[in-house]
């Protein structure tokens, strides 16, 4: 090989330090242990690390353990060597008391690997959710060359006949046993029959939408992220992914040169357009803030709110994954988006090329699944944020707003998008299911359900627990959606029209550890306004004499940590005092003897 780096690769200061041999000598004597030789070592290619975040902890992420080893031989192909590295485990459906937690704690573990270790660039393997941020915080905070290989959705599920999305039957699913149009059994069938291969959740939930933002960011190969798990594609593109990130180690090409404002911002239009997960506002702003980029929460309603919804795929539409793959997936998504002179086509990408010259030819294939901008399924279907009495910050996501829901609350003659409801609260979601069918609490079409206790702090970690459906009896009068507010987050399969991540929180203040059940609550979408109608005396009054919300206490080391360490969601819900570490692979660790 002779190619010359950009930048002197890191790893030689561990394998090829002229001024301490001794030292050398003992960073290289145990990879001798299982095969590798000093000449690779030594010779000047780069070492790429994989950070492996499939296990059998983590069946969203499962399909890595294979992958795996077409990265390796794109890396091998193109000239470098390949180190594998277990990344701590995320799985959202299973993680009790959240997967929120583990974001953080990945993220933490992941820069230790990255930093520590004689890493020269990596491969980020991501697929449920959370990954996908971690990666990239790790990645932005060490700021070595990086490429995100996500594993892919799952085929689509059927279920008689019809289309069944992961997670989306599920909530779907529970109202119907609700109304008692389905048993348990039936339940449960739906359920397993929306998870018929290896991958994350074939619909547009959190997973399919982080991995859309890495691929939207420039940070994944175009087209990555759409690919099902189980097809060929997939390998190809995990043996590209390995030859470029090998290239992109020798072009120095690091998060820091990619990651932009600009960049965000085709992120949350992409979000928006896809009818993508609330949960992208916390995780987008985590790793905006992670790379040292300028994100505001009123971003999201000045960039993207006025964005047509233009994919087809549930829960906003109907389609999955594998139709989405078909129509060219995130790259058509884009491409309709700079036709519409609404994507920053300068950026740059992992390609080398800018985000512009990626698109040239990836138009749709098929207008049932992505509609023409001009004509989309929907018109401003993005992201709406409020703020009111009641928080300084919650979000809303328009384009699961059913028209049976717009007519009840948002159609009234003269005073359209406004409406008031009188709030029923619950102190998490044990709370709530011991309570919603409870009579004396006497829900109607015309209340909020309201979650508190369900933020970073109060949960600890903030759960998705404010897509609550209405009592029993309200779903078999055929009302199978009510308004919900809360402080924690909700799946992204969901398609309940929440106002969501409400900050700051009940547990450390926020305006929902003074509401009551009962309280008039007023909400007005023109306005960006979400107020509880109660006069300023009686809420301070309720402040300085009512107990405050429960909080349970931690139950590990990690949970307290967490809590003491992070702040809210409308900001990421980051580790703040790891904001001030940025690009820390500039400067060499010490030597460890």
């Amino acid at each position: 090989m002779h190619k010359t780096p950009r930048r002197p690769f890191r790893s030689r200061e561990w394998f090829a330090d002229p001024a301490r041999s001794d030292m050398t000598a003992l960073y290289l004597e145990r990879f001798m242990n299982y095969g590798l030789t000093p000449e690779e070592l030594r010779s000047g290619r780069p070492i790429i690390g994989i950070a492996q975040t499939g296990s059998d902890l983590s069946p969203c992420n499962r399909i890595h353990v294979d992958l795996a080893r077409r990265v390796r031989d794109g890396i091998r192909d193109a000239g470098g060597i390949p180190m594998e590295f277990p990344v701590h485990p995320i799985f959202e459906n299973c993680r009790r008391p959240t997967a929120a937690l583990d974001r953080n704690l990945a993220y933490l573990g992941l820069v230790e690997i990255l930093y520590g270790y004689p890493i020269d660039a990596v491969v980020l393997t991501t697929g449920c959710d959370k990954t996908t941020p971690a990666g990239i915080m790790a990645a932005s905070t060490v700021d070595i060359p990086a490429i995100v290989l996500s594993g892919g959705p799952m085929l689509d599920g059927w279920h008689d006949g019809e289309l069944v999305g992961s997670g989306t039957v599920i909530w779907r699913s529970r109202r119907q046993l609700a109304a008692g149009e389905i048993g348990e059994e039936e339940f449960l069938q739906r359920a397993c029959s929306s998870a018929p291969s290896a991958g994350h959740c074939n619909t547009m939930g959190t997973a399919s939408t982080m991995n859309a933002v890495a691929e939207a960011l420039g940070l994944s190969l175009p087209g990555c992220a759409a690919i099902p798990a189980p097809y060929r594609e997939r390998g190809q593109m995990a043996y590209e992914t390995g030859r470029r990130i090998v290239e992109m180690a020798f072009e120095d090409l690091r998060p820091s040169r990619i990651l932009s404002r600009d960049s965000f911002l085709n992120a949350l239009s992409v979000v928006s357009v896809a009818g993508g997960s609330s949960n992208a506002q916390v995780h987008i702003m985590a790793m905006a803030r992670h790379a040292g980029v300028d994100l505001r929460a009123e971003d999201w309603t000045e960039h993207a709110y006025d964005l047509p919804l233009l994919l087809n795929m549930q829960p906003a539409g109907k389609f999955l994954g594998e139709r989405f793959f078909r129509a060219g997936g995130v790259p058509a998504l884009m491409w309709e988006l700079q036709q519409a002179g609404r994507l920053r086509g300068d950026c740059l990408s992992v390609t080398g090329k800018t985000v512009a010259e990626n698109l040239q030819g990836r138009e749709t294939r098929d207008r049932e699944v992505i509609f023409p901008f001009e004509a989309p399924l929907m018109h401003k279907a993005g992201f709406l944020v409020l703020q009111g009495n009641l928080f300084d910050f919650g979000i809303m996501k328009t384009s699961v707003i059913s028209e049976a829901f717009r007519q009840r609350y948002l159609s009234r003659p003269g005073a359209e998008g406004i409406f008031e409801a009188r709030a029923v609260v619950f102190d998490g979601a044990d709370d709530y299911h011991a309570r919603i069918n409870d009579p004396a609490l006497g829900i109607d079409e015309g209340c909020i359900l309201v979650m508190r206790g369900a933020g970073p702090i109060g949960w600890p970690g903030s759960a998705e627990v404010v897509n609550m459906q209405p009592p029993d009896a309200l779903i078999r009068r055929g009302i199978t959606t009510l308004p919900t507010l809360g402080d924690g987050r909700q799946s992204g399969t969901a398609d309940s029209p929440s106002i969501l991540n409400a900050s700051p929180e009940s547990a450390v203040g926020g305006g929902l550890s003074w509401l009551q059940s009962g309280d008039t609550i007023r909400i007005d979408l023109a306005a960006g306004r979400c107020d509880a109608l109660v006069a300023p005396e009686e809420i301070a009054r309720r402040r300085r004499e009512l107990p405050p919300p429960p909080v349970p206490r931690s139950q590990s080391p990690w949970e307290a940590l967490y809590r003491e360490k992070t702040g809210q969601l409308v900001d990421g819900a980051t580790l703040d005092f790891a904001l001030d570490y940025r690009r820390i692979a500039e400067n060499t660790p010490r030597h460890n003897h």
